[in-house]
Formats: structure tokens, C-alpha cells, sequence
């Protein structure tokens, strides 16, 4: 793996080592807490080791995900989260990245139950937490990875599904493009690998990345160049 990071930074200009290394806040659901991966701790924490020695410092990293949140709690703690990591001679964090969602899309019961959030308030209050990030800091946007509808209902009662999964994804691709933040989409572009690909990369819940899907996302974050030029200007 580090073999993978340092190739991928080489590609994209080595990380910039200042004297006050750039402070990111990753705030969203279990995809940045990086549940399912028993290896790396998902992919902000494989982020997060790589630059965590003093003598090559690089970014300082925190993974503020926590399982299960959706825009609403994501958009009502984002503000508290960022002011809290204020160290280093107290300046606030330069960069934010928000990834969210997936929860929202789930329908209760069955699978044509009702969604967890409804389309219009998950668009008003992605319009909202969005409007609030960019008020903050650059913010950067990782979409959701699909999900294996075979292995559904989640928990025994959430059911996720790719179609609903494609329309969150896209109404929440349009409202970055809207904002000009960059947008991960990682749902397109596993989809685009083929259903026996993607399955391979997700754990037995059908729901949260394993550790394939965990190194994979790893080098698509990696190879994503709005963030990696943001993290290398000084």
C-alpha cells in the first residue's frame, strides 16, 4: 500500500511539507469511518498513516465519520466539528471533505417502502449543508459506492437498492456542480466495472466496502486530482 500512495503522489506532485501541514476535516457517514475494512481502517485511515511521521510530515487528517449518520446529522454537527480542530496556533482547518448519503436513500421495511430521508428534504438539506461547507473552507465531495441489492435488507429491515442509490447520487452531484465542488463519483465508476466486480469489493452485508474495496477506493481518492492539487498548494 505504500508502494500505491507514494506512486500516486509522485503522479500528482509530491505532498507540500510546510512548516503548518494543511489540517483536513473528513466528516460523513461509515464510508469515511471506514467500516468493513479490517485491514486499513478504510480509506481516510490509510490516508491518515501515511503522513503521520514527523520526519516526512504531510497532511494532518481527521476522520470524523461516524456509522449510520445522514445529511441531517451530518449538516447539524458540521459546523461544531470544524471549529473543534482549530490546533496549531489556532487556525481553523484548510480543507473539508464531505461524503454522505447513502443512508438517506434507504427505504424502510421493504423495498418499496418509504426513504429514510424524501427527496424533497434530502435535497433542502443537502442545499443547506453545502451552502454551510463552502462558508468554511475548499470543500471536496466522495460519492457513495454501490451496494449488493442481493444481501439486502440490511440490518433486517433497511433496503437498499442502485436505482435509488443513482438518483441520490445524481441529485447530489448536480448540487456540487451547482457550487463548483469537486465531486468523487464513485458510484459511476465502480457500476461501470461490472455487478461481479463491484460485489467483490463489498462485504457479506452487501452494504460497506471490504478490504479490496477499501484499497480500491484508496487509489481512486488517490488519483482524484482536484484534491490531490489542493493538498499540495501551498
Amino acid at each position: 500500500m505504500a508502494a500505491l500512495v507514494n506512486h500516486a503522489i509522485a503522479v500528482s506532485g509530491s505532498v507540500s511539507q510546510s512548516a503548518h501541514p494543511k489540517k483536513v476535516v473528513m466528516v460523513g457517514d461509515s464510508l469515511i469511518y471506514g467500516y468493513g475494512d479490517t485491514e486499513g481502517g478504510g480509506w481516510v485511515e490509510r490516508l491518515r498513516r501515511q503522513w503521520m511521521d514527523p520526519s516526512e510530515p504531510g497532511p494532518i487528517i481527521y476522520n470524523l465519520g461516524v456509522r449510520g449518520d445522514g445529511v441531517q446529522r451530518v449538516s447539524a454537527r458540521l459546523q461544531r466539528e470544524f471549529e473543534l480542530r482549530g490546533e496549531l496556533r489556532r487556525q481553523v482547518p484548510d480543507l473539508l471533505v464531505l461524503s454522505v448519503g447513502l443512508n438517506d436513500s434507504a427505504r424502510l421495511g421493504q423495498p418499496t417502502g418509504r426513504p429514510m430521508t424524501d427527496e424533497v428534504t434530502f435535497t433542502r438539506e443537502l442545499h443547506g449543508l453545502l451552502d454551510q461547507a463552502v462558508q468554511l473552507c475548499p470543500t471536496f465531495f466522495v460519492g457513495m459506492v454501490p451496494v449488493n441489492e442481493a444481501a439486502m435488507p440490511y440490518a433486517d429491515i433497511l433496503h437498499f437498492s442502485n436505482d435509488d442509490q443513482a438518483h441520490y447520487s445524481q441529485m447530489t452531484r448536480n448540487a456540487c456542480e451547482a457550487r463548483q465542488i469537486p465531486y468523487l463519483d464513485l458510484y459511476q465508476r465502480w457500476r461501470a466495472q461490472g455487478e461481479r466486480w463491484c460485489h467483490e469489493r463489498l462485504s457479506s452485508d452487501g452494504l460497506h466496502p471490504n478490504v479490496l474495496g477499501y484499497r480500491t477506493l484508496m487509489a481512486d481518492v488517490l488519483g482524484w486530482q482536484p484534491l490531490m492539487r489542493a493538498l499540495n498548494q501551498v
